[in-house]
């Protein structure tokens, strides 16, 4: 593997904020956890964007009837403007063995989009904390790293409990500035302006 395929995997399980110059509407004020980062190009999914669609109303859509409160009245995020009729399923790895089709993330979190993750929520024994997406976030060869470099995006490598913690356990209008705060970054302080030395 060359030293450039090594630099683009690293920002796989780290977090993206959108920085205030951010020109694309889909993206401005978003927090993205990139789920995987090659030479290929880049995809993630928005963590901090619920929706007016419930998750018992999803479930219903798919003939799948989830009880439990509050979880049927917790939202699905739009998580980005690719694929945006199809679900994300964001969990951690320890929830894996039983799923079809996951992508695991390395040293973070795990994505399904097979149904039968869905199915395991609705009989118990699904992901303990999971967040649901429609859409995901995708970027072409060489495209990230572009827009970073445009100062259109930072980058915020973090623990993996950190991460956990900001996705499953923040409220959304918290992540943006929880994840700024991983890096000592008051919001107040971010430019849209690149800095040139």
């Amino acid at each position: 593997m060359t030293e450039k395929s090594n630099d683009a995997q690293h920002l796989a399980n780290q977090f993206l904020i959108a920085m205030p110059g951010m020109v694309d509407d889909n993206f401005a004020g978003s927090v993205v956890y990139l789920c995987d980062h090659t030479d290929s190009g880049a995809m993630g999914l928005v963590i901090n964007r619920p929706t007016d669609v419930s998750l018992g109303t999803l479930f219903d859509k798919i003939d799948l009837q989830l009880e439990t409160q509050p979880t049927a009245s917790e939202p699905v995020y739009f998580g980005g403007p690719v694929q945006t009729d199809r679900g994300f399923v964001l969990h951690e790895q320890a929830d894996l063995p039983k799923y079809s089709s996951s992508l695991r993330v390395p040293g973070g979190l795990a994505m399904t989009t097979s149904k039968d993750v869905l199915e395991a929520v609705v009989a118990g024994e699904g992901p303990k904390r999971f967040l649901i997406t429609l859409g995901y976030a995708g970027w072409s060869a060489g495209q990230l790293e572009d827009e970073i470099a445009r100062n259109g995006w930072l980058n915020v490598p973090a623990p993996a409990e950190e991460i956990a913690h900001i996705i499953f356990d923040t409220l959304d209008e918290y992540k943006y500035q929880n994840v700024l705060g991983l890096l000592g970054i008051d919001v107040g302080f971010l430019s849209g302006e690149a800095g040139h030395a």
